[in-house]
């Protein structure tokens, strides 16, 4: 990764990680923004994370709305209270749209997912700018808990080198909607929402947009759905237009960002190997 600033003191750092370290070590707060794909806006306070953007993953804004936990004019009606954006999160709460303690939740949680998708590609340049406001509601975290959380991930989806990020990126479609048997009985009803959004149009992204839950949570439903053989790579005919799947009012600026490559072979696990449990809830 290349560096864009010119400040003396991070001249030295080697990529993002090395970056966010030498920032907490002098206890910065500003704002990172990574260009690429999918790129996206790293938020640090007191050289603590507490916030990341990406048009690769629903941040807090997606996360709420699509999932119908707030409503659209509720939601514009916090925006419009706050014109610069630097108590949305209070605002929330103090209107009773959503509690302190599941903001905050929801607040890491789109924090993990987000680093989790900037790392599944490889970026391109960085600059460290002032600090900018951000919806966020938790103290921070080190750059060592993001990166062990980003790695635990990652282990959990691994079935072969270079495989989570082929999942992340192949369209996939429902057996039943490619007129394959396949066997949906006792399934929790939330993979029975992924295999409804499976329509051979969209990615894991497109479908966690869609739905208003974390991309590593979709991509660990995908990966079961994937083993017991309900769902299947889908490469779309020439005709096919790319998908268009609701992704709400994401936070951060997409401009760039590019509709999903073609399908590629998608990686099965091997039987016996990284057998992952069900996500956890706040995933």
């Amino acid at each position: 990764m290349t560096q864009a600033g010119t400040e003396e003191p991070l001249a030295d750092s080697r990529n993002v990680p090395a970056l966010l370290s030498a920032l907490r070590d002098r206890a910065r707060s500003c704002t990172v923004r990574v260009t690429g794909t999918p790129g996206g806006s790293i938020h640090v306070r007191d050289g603590l994370v507490v916030a990341m953007e990406t048009p690769g993953a629903p941040g807090i804004e997606g996360l709420l709305l699509r999932s119908g936990r707030i409503s659209e004019e509720a939601w514009s009606a916090v925006r419009a209270s706050d014109t610069t954006h630097e108590h949305l999160a209070a605002e929330l709460v103090e209107r009773g749209l959503v509690g302190a303690g599941e903001l905050e939740v929801i607040s890491l949680s789109a924090l993990f997912d987000a680093a989790f998708a900037l790392s599944l590609a490889v970026p391109g340049s960085w600059e460290v700018a002032d600090p900018v406001p951000a919806l966020y509601r938790n103290d921070g975290v080190t750059p060592e808990r993001l990166l062990d959380e980003v790695s635990r991930r990652i282990n959990l989806l691994a079935g072969e080198p270079g495989s989570v990020a082929a999942l992340a990126r192949t369209r996939v479609r429902s057996v039943s909607a490619a007129g394959l048997p396949g066997t949906v009985g006792g399934l929790p009803a939330r993979h029975h929402e992924v295999l409804a959004h499976a329509d051979g149009r969209g990615t894991a992204r497109d479908i966690a947009f869609a739905l208003g839950r974390g991309l590593f949570a979709v991509m660990m439903d995908l990966r079961h759905l994937l083993d017991r053989g309900l769902v299947q790579p889908h490469t779309p005919s020439p005709d096919n237009r790319p998908s268009t799947a609701a992704r709400g009012a994401p936070t951060a600026p997409q401009a760039g960002a590019s509709a999903a490559p073609d399908s590629v072979p998608l990686p099965r696990r091997r039987p016996g190997r990284n057998a992952a449990p069900e996500p956890r809830p706040h995933d």
